[in-house]
């Protein structure tokens, strides 16, 4: 019986066993080496039974010839039975057949952790109730300036499809999705745009396309490769951009949007990839594209980029002085096992990357908070550490993995 409302510690034990063996051996070692251990009242399946300590949960992995692992004990009881409870548990000296080490590592205060998502959620309201008080001057003009860039939106054709104000006159456009695509890339300043609004082209989209350099910009998603299909059939097409996959055009931020512009693909490779009857999203990830050569039209005085923080002279040769780098960026920072850096991402393009991290990958820095899911993700494809700003709701560490508080 596990009453999870009324838990007030974890135990978290580790077992080390000299030989394979298996989950319910680890449950009938745990019962039948403490009973009578302490007497009647502290009778591990009395307290199970009357609910006072919950369910075991055991995970082991087994590698030659040896099998190690983490036992999770939930206890109702008062702290001196817990402690007591656990102490027992460590007279446990052989698993099935094998001689075995049960270790404590710690007991967890849940109550505590519960109190600190209290602490963290009333933080996140307080900032998100009262982010709109008191913008700056810079922000102002900032807000005024984007306002003045959407009303410049127009619609051409007999069909009224939405554009940029100079996708007439320019020599070269970008043809998007819809309207609210228009709009973002107006609000970067980028004027020369026209929007096919379905998978249906419109004739004056076809037309302008025969007459001008024209890339098309989509979204990474099934849609986006469906309207580019279309695109490649009706218009003449010379090169085609994408937004990472799973976003659209329409919530990336100037610097992305830039980013992927200059790293467009001509169209007779993605002509060639729809031949081969290969989808156009795998060669999203594969294909090392050709700097922009400057088709897309930027405003005169553009909005000035995030800074980049600069790299030191010296190349970084440890985890310390990766961390002290990152801290202030917002970002994080994958290593290998000798500090050489795999990569630097937000901390939403981690979250999409670290499944498909390579062998070569041994630990996260990320000057962000680090949760349960994100620990969970690192211990399954086998990272040595995490080094984050702060850890947030981590009931339980996962043995073999280093959090590592900035």
């Amino acid at each position: 019986m596990y009453v999870s409302d009324t838990t007030k510690y974890l135990i978290h034990i580790k077992i080390e066993a000299e030989g394979v063996v298996e989950k319910t051996d680890v449950v009938g070692a745990v019962f039948g080496q403490t009973e009578g251990l302490l007497g009647e009242d502290m009778d591990l399946r009395d307290l199970q039974r009357s609910g006072r300590v919950g369910r075991i949960d055991v995970t082991l992995v087994s590698k030659h010839g040896k099998t190690a692992g983490d036992l999770y004990i939930a206890s109702s009881l008062d702290r001196a039975e817990t402690a007591i409870l656990a102490a027992a548990l460590e007279t446990i000296e052989r698993i099935g057949p094998c001689v075995s080490r049960i270790t404590v590592e710690g007991i967890e205060d849940l109550r505590a952790i519960k109190r600190r998502k209290i602490v963290d959620r009333a933080k996140e309201l307080l900032m998100e109730s009262f982010d709109e008080v008191g913008l700056s001057t810079n922000e102002i003009l900032a807000e005024v300036r984007e306002a003045s860039r959407v009303v410049k939106i127009t619609a051409i054709g007999e069909e009224r499809i939405p554009a940029g104000p100079t996708v007439l006159e320019s020599d070269a456009i970008i043809i998007l999705e819809g309207r609210a695509d228009v709009l973002n890339l107006l609000r970067c300043g980028i004027k020369n745009t026209v929007a096919v609004e379905g998978t249906k082209v419109p004739e004056i989209v076809a037309e302008l396309s025969r007459k001008k350099n024209t890339t098309v910009f989509v979204d990474g998603d099934r849609g986006g490769d469906l309207i580019l299909q279309e695109l490649l059939q009706v218009a003449d097409i010379d090169c085609v951009a994408f937004s990472p996959r799973g976003r659209s055009v329409e919530d990336m931020t100037r610097k992305e949007i830039i980013k992927s512009l200059r790293n467009k693909v001509p169209a007779d490779v993605i002509r060639a990839q729809i031949a081969k009857n290969q989808p156009i999203s795998d060669l999203v990830f594969e294909i090392t594209a050709p700097e922009d050569s400057g088709d897309a039209e930027v405003p005169e005085e553009p909005a000035p980029l995030p800074a980049e923080k600069p790299e030191p002279q010296e190349p970084i040769s440890s985890v310390e002085g990766h961390a002290e780098y990152m801290k202030g960026t917002g970002r994080a920072r994958v290593l290998s096992a000798d500090a050489v850096i795999l990569g630097d991402y937000t901390i939403k393009e981690l979250e999409d990357i670290l499944p498909r991290l390579d062998s070569d990958a041994a630990g996260i820095i990320m000057d962000a908070s680090c949760g349960q899911k994100l620990v969970d993700a690192a211990y399954k494809k086998g990272l040595q550490y995490i080094a984050a700003a702060e850890f947030s709701g981590i009931v339980h560490r996962p043995a073999g993995i280093r959090l590592i508080p900035l």
